[in-house]
């Protein structure tokens, strides 16, 4: 099976090899709930994913803070609960 990469260049997908943790948002307003993933790396660096568009990156920030703002504005609510890379390693 051959892997496509989606992201346009590595400069703007700084989190996809190197993450730290990840969330689930969900905008709860539609039925049903619509899905990104954001995605932190050990810098804090973010990007959030659209499952929906083949996992392409539709934001990146230099900080948690920054990506959970962009996520808030939009109504998007995180669902309880954080996975960690160390958990599953």
């Amino acid at each position: 099976m051959q892997q496509t990469d989606i992201t346009s260049s590595p400069a703007l997908d700084p989190v996809r090899d190197n993450w730290h943790f990840t969330e689930v948002w969900i905008d709860p307003m539609l039925s049903p709930p619509y899905v990104l993933l954001l995605l932190s790396n050990q810098a804090g660096h973010c990007c959030v994913y659209d499952p929906a568009e083949g996992y392409k990156v539709i934001f990146t920030s230099s900080t948690y803070q920054e990506a959970q703002n962009w996520l808030l504005e939009d109504e998007y609510e995180p669902i309880e609960g954080r996975l960690s890379a160390s958990e599953l390693q």
